[in-house]
């Protein structure tokens, strides 16, 4: 049960830009309480305790420090086409976020990257990030969605647009191709899920 010591008209504040509903608390000693993500933020005096199943998504909303993460994703497919599997994990300073993993079907290595990418970022905007730093072992990839590359398949370019549009929701945000081995969290992610398939 995480207890973020803070000032908590900021963290409400924080929460009501956020459109998270807040009520009045439930005893005398509770200033507020907000449910956001299968978790409830209960706010005393100068704290605020997050209760709960993933109680993650409200630790990003209440506190300024998680205003950036570090997104790192990785997609993969056994053929070209073939079975394919993503995977994403979502890094602040003070360690991990969210991580997770998913079969897609069959298709492109292409394209299991860039579903990747959209995961990690859709999850990261959930989560209320304002600021991303992305990292991801596909330079193809990463170079198409700078504009660096052209990107000539109809369906790839529209995935193209669909990252464009998620990492214009961050106030700021980076996109940086990394060797396997630091994108390595990711990549084991990616190729578990064929395994839990």
């Amino acid at each position: 049960m995480p207890v973020l010591n803070c000032d908590v008209d900021q963290a409400r504040a924080h929460l009501a830009e956020a459109g998270v509903e807040i009520i009045e608390g439930n005893t005398e000693h509770e200033r507020w309480r907000a449910e956001y993500g299968g978790a409830t933020a209960v706010a005393y005096d100068d704290k605020v305790v997050v209760q709960g199943g993933d109680t993650g998504k409200l630790e990003a909303l209440l506190g300024s420090e998680n205003g950036r993460a570090h997104v790192y994703f990785d997609g993969a497919a056994r053929g070209n086409p073939g079975p394919a599997a993503i995977g994403w994990i979502i890094v602040t300073s003070d360690g991990i976020v969210t991580e997770g993993n998913d079969r897609i079907g069959k298709t492109t290595n292409n394209r299991a990257e860039y579903e990747a990418l959209v995961r990690a970022l859709e999850i990261a905007d959930e989560y209320g990030f304002d600021e991303v730093d992305v990292r991801g072992d596909s330079e193809l990839i990463v170079k198409q969605v700078r504009g660096e590359y052209d990107t000539n398949n109809p369906e790839l370019r529209e995935y193209r647009v669909r990252v464009r549009e998620l990492l214009d929701r961050f106030e700021e945000w980076s996109l940086s191709h990394v060797p396997r081995d630091i994108n390595e969290r990711a990549d084991k992610l990616a190729n578990e899920a064929f395994e839990d398939g």
